[in-house]
């Protein structure tokens, strides 16, 4: 219900008063005493003494002969050892001066019309009606340890960062900035940013969290970036943990999501999405004529563009209670943004084709697609146009990509090219003979695919499981890099392995083997010369990663690793800040820190920015802390994809 003009008129009498009353209450300290006193819960008598009886009255003296009696007292009698009370005259002037009101105070009043866009939360915080958190001390969250996965569930030690440097600990945060290049890789650096860890010493945990919640967005996490923050109670998140906030319910689609942060802190920011966001929350509490008003009031005046505010105008009145029709107009709107394909997709409103084709091929068009393959109220079909991408970077697992085409294959609806690729899945999976299943997902590899997410690899982790059925056979040899490859997008090491007596020495299957295996007697100079001679990729960086791979792993000898390195051109004894603080982390065993400086590392979109140097590095520090896994399949990674 909007304020009426008498509880505004009273908001802003209170403040006026409450002005002086903030200055010099002291006077209120003996009420609120008293209020606090303990009241009995005895039916009355039960707590009360026993009266005594009353004192048998003395028998008046008798006047002596010849005296006087005194007059009866007119004023209170004096108690023994109390003074009596003055009965000088009330002097006004000696009462202490009341608190002054400066120019500042009252420019810190909000205008009436600031007052009567005000929500009745808003207008009970500002008159110190509701504290800034309704939640009892004992049911807050602790600050101790923040985070959505617990060390028995995979999760990193909660006190692994703890008594390391904040400072370098900030650094590596802080630089990661956007997605990895490589697909294990981002799926370890996710692992150790939502793990419930306790801050590092001397940083606040809420920057702590909004520098993780800030790198997981930039890796397209936004559904855990979510869930990160939410493990904080809302009145203590700051400008930049509530920023990170609202890219992830925006990206996930959980609009109103956003509206605890949204109605506590009320005027915090003045842009033009965040007043959207008031009206909608506002609308959402049940005060939908507030909201009404809020989104009028932003259309007249232009705080954001006329789509915008139609969109909120159209989600809001989604809440009901009599909201008007809105028509979305598209019609000169050059650009999409978050805001409009969050809010559209929210409304099971059609993004114009066109638009959606601009922003994913423009820059910053990978938002888009990280977004809406997650996206639960689209329709599997058009979450399949994104997944490519998602996979690719590690954000999809092969279980739910698999999950995803197995809705659009059960759409009897489905005529674009996801429902074809979904019936070649199919073939992949469940043809009679190895080598139609082969040759079905070979035609998922296919150059070109969209399903591939740009260099094809997202098709590889949709046929991983597809890959592990296929039998080991000679006849099959020369298929078995990019079986293998497949396989190890989502992990399957052993069933790589059973290829190990099949493959030549030298060939691309041998070198995913040797790198990914979880046991190795090590490897020689010479099968790893065929390799190198063999290699056609550019500047031969398939060989220079298998090098790096295998000296990082420690299955190659420091002799032979030196020879090929320079055999190569790559200096793998070559130090440089990074590499000697990731070093020093593995030497003391920080798991947590070793991810971290491993993430900053691997920063880019495309492989052709990892170096072998990097790479040593990284699976070298890896595997001394105990996540000799990761190492491996980083390592295979770098070969498949360099």
């Amino acid at each position: 219900m909007k304020p009426t003009r008498n509880r505004l008129g009273m908001a802003a009498s209170v403040l006026a008063l409450g002005l002086a009353g903030a200055i010099g209450g002291a006077g209120l300290a003996g009420f609120a005493a008293a209020q606090q006193r303990p009241e009995s819960i005895l039916p009355p008598g039960f707590d009360d003494p026993t009266p005594a009886p009353p004192p048998r009255p003395a028998p008046a003296p008798t006047p002596t002969p010849g005296t006087t009696p005194a007059p009866p007292a007119t004023g209170p009698a004096a108690l023994p050892g109390v003074p009596a009370p003055s009965t000088a005259p009330f002097n006004p002037a000696e009462l202490p001066p009341l608190p002054s009101i400066t120019r500042d105070d009252l420019a810190r009043l909000p205008s009436l019309e600031k007052l009567e866009s005000m929500s009745t939360e808003e207008l009970d915080q500002l008159l110190g009606l509701k504290s800034k958190s309704d939640i009892p001390p004992g049911a807050r969250r602790a600050l101790t340890r923040v985070g959505v996965l617990a060390s028995d569930e995979g999760g990193l030690p909660p006190v692994a960062l703890a008594k390391q440097p904040a400072a370098l600990v900030r650094a590596a945060l802080a630089g990661t900035k956007g997605p990895l290049v490589s697909r294990w890789g981002h799926i370890l650096l996710r692992r150790t940013l939502v793990s419930r860890l306790a801050p590092p010493q001397g940083m606040d945990a809420v920057e702590f969290a909004a520098l993780r919640a800030r790198a997981l967005n930039g890796m397209g996490e936004y559904a855990l970036t979510r869930a990160l923050v939410q493990d904080i109670d809302t009145a203590d998140w700051s400008t930049d943990l509530t920023s990170e906030a609202l890219i992830a319910y925006l990206a996930s689609g959980d609009v109103t999501g956003a509206c605890p942060s949204v109605r506590l802190q009320g005027s915090v920011r003045e842009d033009g999405e965040w007043q959207m966001l008031q009206a909608i929350c506002n609308a959402y509490a049940g005060e939908s004529a507030l909201a009404a008003a809020q989104l009028d009031r932003a259309l007249g005046r232009g705080i954001a563009p006329r789509i915008d505010v139609l969109l909120a105008r159209r989600f809001a009145g989604a809440a009901g209670r009599g909201q008007r029709a809105v028509e979305i107009e598209w019609d000169g709107v050059e650009e999409l943004a978050p805001w409009r394909f969050a809010l559209a997709t929210s409304l099971g409103e059609p993004v114009p084709e066109d638009l959606l084709n601009s922003a994913l091929t423009a820059r910053g068009g990978a938002y888009y697609a990280r977004s809406g393959a997650l996206l639960p109220m689209l329709p599997a079909v058009q979450r399949a146009r994104f997944a490519g991408r998602a996979a690719r970077e590690g954000i999809l697992s092969s279980d739910a990509m698999v999950d995803l085409y197995s809705e659009v294959y059960a759409d009897p609806a489905a005529t674009s090219d996801a429902a074809q690729n979904a019936a070649t899945l199919r073939e992949a999976y469940l043809a009679a003979e190895p080598s139609a299943r082969i040759a079905a997902m070979q035609q998922l590899w296919g150059a070109g695919n969209a399903l591939g997410g740009g260099d094809g690899y997202g098709a590889r982790v949709l046929t991983a499981y597809a890959a592990a059925r296929i039998p080991a056979d000679a006849a099959l040899a020369d298929e078995a890099g990019d079986l293998i490859a497949a396989m190890l997008t989502a992990g399957l090491d052993r069933d790589a392995l059973a290829w190990r007596g099949v493959v030549k020495d030298g060939s691309l299957g041998w070198a995913l083997i040797v790198l990914s295996a979880p046991r190795s007697n090590g490897v020689g100079q010479g099968a790893v010369e065929r390799f190198i001679s063999d290699d056609d990729s550019t500047g031969s960086r398939k060989s220079a990663f298998l090098v790096a791979g295998l000296a990082g792993l420690g299955r190659l000898n420091a002799g032979d690793s030196r020879a090929l390195a320079d055999k190569l051109g790559i200096d793998l004894a070559r130090q440089t800040r990074w590499s000697r603080a990731i070093a020093r982390a593995a030497d003391v065993g920080n798991p947590a820190l070793v991810a971290l400086l491993a993430g900053l590392g691997m920063q880019g979109s495309s492989w052709q920015q990892m170096t072998p140097l990097h790479l040593f590095h990284i699976t070298s520090a890896l595997n001394r802390v105990g996540m000799g896994a990761e190492a491996r399949m980083i390592a295979a990674e770098a070969v498949a994809r360099g």
